[in-house]
């Protein structure tokens, strides 16, 4: 057995790529426009994926964007997605800058939660191991739901 993607729909397409892509860091790998489905895939790669994806198959973020226009609710009862980082301090103080809610700093160094656009949960885990803890992070409250 082999874990090929995982499928998100998403509301607005520019959106959530600005999000994935330009925010998070993700690099799209491929696009499929089906006009008799009316929808549109594209399949994101983390960055250490890329060079695998090319070659054989890397795990992937399938986004789902349905050219009718729908509502989607739960979001949180997706579950999460979650992505190993170099340095998750960073990364949350990038992320932040960008205008993207932390909302489980990573106060232990280890482990913070971020949400799309569409409000799937998004959790960063620092490699390697928790960093030590730091302000702002370590006193950083809690914002919304994660």
């Amino acid at each position: 057995m082999q874990y090929l993607h995982t499928m998100v729909r998403v509301s607005n397409l520019e959106e959530s790529l600005d999000f994935y892509c330009n925010k998070l860091g993700l690099v799209e790998m491929r696009r499929v426009d089906n006009e008799k489905g009316r929808f549109t895939l594209v399949f994101l790669a983390a960055p250490d994926d890329v060079e695998q994806a090319k070659s054989t198959s890397a795990p992937f973020v399938e986004l789902t964007f349905n050219w009718d226009p729908e509502t989607y609710t739960g979001g949180r009862n997706f579950g999460h997605l979650a992505y190993r980082v170099d340095d998750i301090y960073a990364l949350c103080d990038r992320l932040m800058k960008l205008g993207v809610t932390v909302g489980r700093p990573p106060r232990d160094g280890y482990m913070a939660f971020i949400r799309s656009p569409d409000n799937i949960s998004i959790e960063l885990l620092q490699k390697g191991g928790p960093l030590a803890p730091q302000e702002p992070w370590a006193s950083m409250p809690n914002t919304g739901v994660w």
